[in-house]
């Protein structure tokens, strides 16, 4: 009769394996961050030996970590998203089995997670572990902790603290900007070059064409036919010549 009892504390004895992974901004989008989401690596290849976990994100104010407890059930007031940060100060959301991290990624695959991108649920209060907007510009920190039941198992360490938009003009992150700059800003500079030089020679071609037709179009209106000579016949007067002078 014991025994049962032994195996459900067996977890809770060996304690809650602390992970070295650590979550951190995707590097793979431009939109990493807004006013009030951010976007993480999926934790890949982390849990692999937690087959029957649900992997939780946990969310809090980076002043508020300590006030986490790992044996704190998600879907209840405790940890309800809508009374976050106060007096809910840590809350837990994206709740999904291994299966949804599979091991290893697919080359080129983005592989990552949107936190506060729910708008739907935010007010309700039905929906305690919603993935709600975040309701200022933190700096926030986050952990992912693997839950068998209730027991928690296995838990990353904390992230960085991480600061959202707060009315600046969005940037690409540092790699997208990077990217730019290398092959697809060489491609663009090609682009533009040959359509600059096409352009030209499009210009130089109808400047050529609107110099022609003028120059024509002046010779014609400075040449001038030689105008036929008219003969003019002279005729002398019969009765001044023929007749004798008068004798004295």
């Amino acid at each position: 009769t014991m025994l049962p009892l032994l195996l459900l504390l067996l977890p809770a004895a060996h304690g809650t394996a602390q992970l070295r992974f650590k979550p951190t901004l995707t590097q793979d989008l431009e939109w990493v961050t807004t006013a009030s989401t951010f976007v993480l690596d999926q934790p890949r290849c982390v849990f692999q030996n937690y087959s029957n976990a649900v992997i939780w994100l946990v969310v809090a104010l980076a002043k508020d970590i300590s006030a986490f407890n790992n044996s704190s059930r998600p879907g209840t007031n405790e940890t309800a998203f809508q009374k976050f940060p106060d007096p809910v100060r840590v809350y837990m959301t994206l709740n999904v089995t291994l299966g949804s991290y599979p091991c290893p990624k697919s080359p080129g695959e983005i592989t990552v997670l949107r936190v506060g991108s729910e708008t739907s649920c935010a007010q309700d209060d039905s929906r305690p572990t919603c993935n709600g907007p975040l309701p200022g510009p933190g700096p926030y920190r986050v952990k992912f902790l693997a839950l068998e039941g209730s027991v928690p198992v296995a838990e990353t360490a904390w992230s960085d603290p991480i600061m959202l938009r707060t009315g600046t003009v969005a940037r690409p992150a540092p790699h997208t900007a990077h990217t730019l700059r290398g092959d697809g800003g060489a491609g663009m500079i090609a682009i533009t070059t040959i359509l600059s030089i096409l352009f030209a020679i499009l210009l130089a071609g109808l400047v050529a064409m609107l110099v022609f037709w003028g120059s024509d179009s002046c010779g014609g209106s400075s040449t001038f036919s030689k105008p036929e000579s008219v003969t003019v016949r002279r005729y002398n007067t019969h009765h001044v010549y023929d007749q004798p002078a008068a004798r004295l």
